[in-house]
């Protein structure tokens, strides 16, 4: 994507998400920040204020504008960007945007070849239009909550980590993409709407509409061995392991292994793929007794041997050690100018033949803000008109004060 210049309207997760990948591609992504930064800047243990971790690992590979966008002159800046832009994407309600004078239709009068891109909560044609959505509603809204519930204890929760934000950035970069394509053979720019209840409703029900994918329904949906309560990490002698028996030849195999290859021929409940689905809570939990007669280590050298899938459970420290990761270098270190050294995880796809280049840092509140105007053709009164008004704002000095929020 070198050339391909987006502006950033985003802030906390989603949006950073999906433009930190645009930038991983080679995208000169210029993050607009307000006066009082991105809010995420302030989530978790920092070094210093405003450069948490979470903002770290979403905001990598951007340059940082900080803007008043309630002030005309920062319009007017903003207005002069979107000009030369190729891509525009924002994750606040469109109605927002539309306040701010920034709605599709006046971005396009702009630049009629800009992508236009918003991630929001609900499709702008149904009722829900308007309403603010989180990460945390839309789990629950897509029916992953009262998966949770029903898979274990019947306590609805939230999956622990922002599994909307996430999926719906990504789900985004490829909108972006395909736009740029079709620009490529049209000339001309459009709207991309990517709503979080959509998307997510699309990507649960993938797996569980079951039975309610017929008219009339064949049952009330689900997909059963995902919801059975023993589909769960094994636990072994002294820890525990992820392990997949799945298909008949995995099941010979594992069976084998083990010295019980009677076990298909005594019990039909094990003899096909389809009796063990009909019986998956039997099934799983007839395993979970086996796997407790072995330690994990003695477990991971038999599936091994045996190919059948197997991972190790890791948590936040054993991870970081994981051999297949080191070897790959996934996770790297990097020299940060305010925030020393940290660690950064790089971009999962590779390209072998326009490969992306090194790691840019998570930048501090506009520092790339006077880079960024010079560029755009104003002059240097021009701009400390600007900073000295505050419609922009040049970095401040890091704090060394200790952030544990």
């Amino acid at each position: 994507m070198d050339g391909i210049r987006i502006i950033d309207m985003t802030s906390v997760l989603m949006g950073p998400f999906a433009t930190q990948a645009l930038g991983d591609m080679g995208g000169d992504v210029i993050k607009v920040e307000a006066p009082q930064g991105d809010v995420v800047r302030q989530i978790g243990p920092a070094r210093h204020d405003d450069m948490g971790p979470i903002f770290l690992n979403t905001n990598r590979n951007k340059r940082s504008l900080s803007l008043d966008l309630k002030r005309p002159e920062g319009i007017a800046v903003l207005h002069r960007l979107i000009a030369e832009a190729d891509v525009l994407v924002y994750n606040v309600r469109p109605q927002a945007m539309a306040r701010l004078g920034l709605d599709y239709e006046a971005v396009e009068k702009i630049n009629p070849r800009i992508v236009y891109a918003g991630l929001f909560g609900f499709g702008q044609d149904g009722p829900y239009a308007a309403r603010p959505a989180y990460d945390d509603l839309i789990q629950g809204a897509s029916t992953l909550s009262y998966l949770i519930a029903r898979a274990s204890d019947g306590t609805p929760r939230y999956v622990p980590t922002a599994m909307a934000d996430r999926i719906v950035g990504i789900t985004a970069v490829g909108g972006i993409l395909a736009s740029l394509i079709a620009r490529g053979r049209t000339g001309r720019g459009q709207r991309v709407d990517i709503p979080m209840f959509e998307t997510m409703v699309g990507f649960v029900l993938g797996d569980h509409l079951g039975g309610l994918t017929y008219e009339p329904p064949l049952d009330g949906g689900g997909y059963a061995r995902q919801l059975s309560p023993y589909r769960r990490p094994y636990r072994t002698k002294d820890g525990y392991i992820c392990a997949l028996v799945y298909n008949d030849k995995q099941w010979e195999g594992f069976l084998r292994a083990i010295g019980r290859e009677s076990l298909q021929k005594e019990d039909a409940r094990f003899a096909t793929f389809a009796n063990r689905s009909r019986n998956i809570d039997f099934v799983y939990e007839r395993l979970s007794d086996i796997f407790g007669e072995r330690t994990t280590a003695e477990w991971m050298r038999v599936l091994e041997e045996a190919d059948i899938p197997m991972m190790p459970m890791h948590d936040f420290e054993s991870v970081l050690e994981d051999p297949h990761l080191t070897a790959t270098r996934f996770f790297t270190t990097v020299e940060h100018p305010t925030e020393g050294t940290i660690r950064s995880m790089r971009a999962p796809v590779s390209f072998f033949g326009t490969p992306t280049g090194p790691i840019k840092h998570a930048p501090s509140q506009g520092e790339h803000s006077v880079e960024i105007l010079r560029q755009a053709g104003y002059s240097a009164e021009e701009i400390d008109s600007f900073l000295a008004s505050g419609a922009v704002q040049a970095p401040p000095a890091p704090s060394s004060k200790e952030n544990t929020a």
